[in-house]
């Protein structure tokens, strides 16, 4: 299994407390959006269009697993 970065455990437990969450795209070299997109390749995150510039955030089972 993949060992989990500061930032992405950090995004990861915000997911699991906050839920849901909406992310503007923005700048897409960001620590944020680089993070978000980690996340999403590892399978830990999924994001899905909302509307233009906008997208919902969900943590998936396995980014709860390697929270642990």
């Amino acid at each position: 299994m993949r060992s989990v970065l500061p930032q992405q455990r950090l995004l990861l437990e915000l997911l699991v407390m906050s839920g849901d969450v909406a992310i503007e795209e923005g700048d897409r070299q960001s620590l944020p959006w680089r993070t978000l997109m980690e996340c999403v390749e590892a399978g830990w995150a999924t994001k899905a269009d909302v509307s233009q510039g906008f997208h919902a955030v969900s943590i998936t089972d396995a980014g709860r697993e390697v929270i642990g």
